[in-house]
C-alpha cells in the first residue's frame, strides 16, 4: 500500500448541509458527538495501511487545517505518512477555484505527479462506511484495469440519485450513466447475482450505484486529464469519456452500509442512528478504529440523570436531566429539569467555571450547554450554543422547510438547527 497516494475531496461549499457549513468546510463538520466527517475517510486509509493522504478542499478551511494538524502526525523516521490539506489557490497557470472533483485534482497535478506511486485512490469527504481499502485495491490490480469504481448495489427508488454503472457478469463496466430517469434507468440493470449478491437480494436490488470511489493507474489519471482538459467533474465526465476510450474500467462491489451525509436530513439520521442498540455503523470496532483527536478530557459526570438510546461524549455534566435518543457532544452541560429527545448536540469548545456561570446568570446571560427546564425534541444544536431556561425548541409550527438565520436558526425537513455560537434566551419557544 506504500504504491498509494490517496486524494480526499472535500466537496464545494456545502450548501446542503448549511447552516453547519457556514463557518467550516463540509469534511470538518462533527459526527457521532466527538469526531469528523473528515476523520472516516483517513481512518479508512490508516487501516487499510495507506499513508499518504490529501485533503482538498476550499470553503472555510481553517477549521479543517486545525483539526488534521492536531490529529495525524503520520511521519516517523521510518516512514513517509502524511494527512494534508491542500486548499484552492490561484495561479496564473490555473486563475480559477475548483470547478468540480476532476478540476481540483488537475490544479494539484504537479504535486501529485511529483510523488512515484503506481496508483491513485479518489475519496469522498462526506461519506459514512468503513472499508478495506487494500482489499479494492488488490481487487483493482488483479483485474489489470485501468480504472476501478467502488459500486454499491441499490433499489430502483434509490438509483435515480446516483451515476450508475452497468457491467458484464465479471464485474467490467460496460456503460456509465448519471442519474438515469425510466427507460434509460432500465437500461442499467445488472445481474448482481453474478457479482456475488445472493438471488433474493439481486432481485431486490439490480443497479450498481457509483460510491464517488476511485481507483486511477496514476498515468491513466493523468493521461484523461489531459486529454479532457475542460472536463470538471469525475463522475459526469472523466469515466464516461474513459469509456469511450476503450479503457479498461472494472467495478468493486461493496455490499456494506454506507450512507452520503451531504444533507442535513441524512446527516441527521445517521447521527442518531448511531445511538441504536445495533447499529448498522458502529465506533466500537477494534479491528478498523475511526481515529479523531486526543483532547484528554475528563470522564462525564452524570447526577440523578435518566439517559436511553444515547452516546455522551467526554467531559459531559448531566444534572437531573432526561436524555433520549440523543448524541451529545463534548463538553455538554445539561442542567437540572431539561429534556433532550432525537437530538444532536455538537458541544462546546471550552468550558465555564462555576464561578463565570453565575456572572454570566447575574449579568443576564446564558451559560454554555442546556438551561434548567428547557426542552429540545428532533433538533441539533450546533458547537457552543446556549440553551436558556425553560426554552422549547420543538418546531410548535411543524414547519418543515424555513430560514430564520436572522435569529439563529434554521428548519431542514422538519429539523431544527441551531447555528454555532448562537444564545436563545430564557424561556423562548421555536
Amino acid at each position: 500500500m506504500n504504491r498509494v497516494l490517496a486524494i480526499i475531496l472535500g466537496g464545494g461549499a456545502g450548501t446542503r448541509l448549511q447552516p453547519l457549513t457556514l463557518t467550516r468546510a463540509k469534511p470538518a463538520v462533527p459526527l457521532g458527538g466527538k469526531y469528523r466527517l473528515i476523520d472516516i475517510p483517513i481512518s479508512n486509509c490508516i487501516n487499510s495501511g495507506i499513508l499518504k493522504i490529501y485533503a482538498l478542499t476550499q470553503f472555510n478551511s481553517q477549521s479543517l487545517n486545525r483539526h488534521l494538524s492536531l490529529t495525524y502526525n503520520l511521519s516517523s523516521g521510518f516512514n513517509s505518512g502524511f494527512v494534508e490539506v491542500l486548499a484552492a489557490q490561484q495561479t496564473p497557470s490555473s486563475p480559477s477555484w475548483f470547478k468540480g472533483t476532476a478540476d481540483a485534482v488537475r490544479q494539484y497535478r504537479e504535486l501529485f505527479e511529483s510523488w512515484d506511486v503506481d496508483q491513485v485512490l479518489i475519496l469522498s469527504g462526506d461519506q459514512l462506511y468503513r472499508m478495506d481499502f487494500e482489499a479494492l485495491l488488490m481487487s483493482h490490480r488483479s483485474s489489470g484495469a485501468a480504472l476501478t469504481v467502488a459500486a454499491l448495489p441499490v433499489d430502483r427508488s434509490a438509483a435515480e440519485s446516483f451515476g450508475l454503472m452497468r457491467t458484464n457478469t465479471s464485474g467490467k463496466i460496460q456503460e456509465f450513466r448519471e442519474k438515469p430517469r425510466g427507460l434509460a434507468l432500465d437500461a442499467m440493470r445488472v445481474d448482481t447475482g453474478a457479482l456475488g449478491l445472493s438471488s433474493r437480494e439481486a432481485e431486490r436490488r439490480p443497479y450498481l450505484a457509483s460510491m464517488g470511489i476511485y481507483v486511477f493507474e496514476r498515468q491513466t489519471l493523468f493521461n484523461l486529464l489531459d486529454s479532457h482538459p475542460q472536463a470538471t467533474d469525475f463522475g459526469q465526465e472523466i469515466i464516461p469519456a474513459a469509456l469511450d476510450s476503450d479503457l479498461s474500467l472494472q467495478s468493486y462491489l461493496f455490499d456494506a452500509y454506507w450512507e452520503d451525509i451531504g444533507t442535513i436530513k441524512a446527516f441527521y439520521d445517521a447521527n442518531l442512528a448511531l445511538a441504536d442498540e445495533h447499529p448498522s455503523f458502529s465506533f466500537f470496532d477494534e479491528s478498523a478504529p475511526i481515529y479523531t483527536r486526543s483532547r484528554y478530557l475528563p470522564p462525564s459526570k452524570i447526577y440523578d440523570s435518566s439517559l436511553r438510546r444515547s452516546l455522551v461524549s467526554e467531559g459531559c455534566i448531566l444534572n437531573q436531566c432526561t436524555i433520549e435518543h440523543s448524541v451529545l457532544g463534548l463538553r455538554l452541560r445539561v442542567e437540572e429539569g431539561a429534556v433532550l429527545e432525537d437530538t444532536l448536540v455538537m458541544g462546546a469548545d471550552g468550558y465555564e467555571s462555576a464561578d463565570e456561570r453565575s456572572t454570566i446568570r447575574s449579568r443576564g446571560g446564558v451559560p454554555l450547554g442546556i438551561g434548567a427546564g428547557s426542552i429540545v425534541k428532533r433538533a441539533i444544536l450546533d458547537k457552543n450554543v446556549r440553551i436558556g431556561a425553560n426554552v422549547h425548541v420543538i418546531n410548535k409550527d411543524r414547519v418543515q422547510e424555513a430560514d430564520r438565520s436572522e435569529l439563529g436558526f434554521t428548519i431542514r425537513s422538519g429539523i431544527i438547527v441551531i447555528e454555532k455560537n448562537v444564545t436563545v434566551a430564557d424561556g423562548m419557544v421555536i
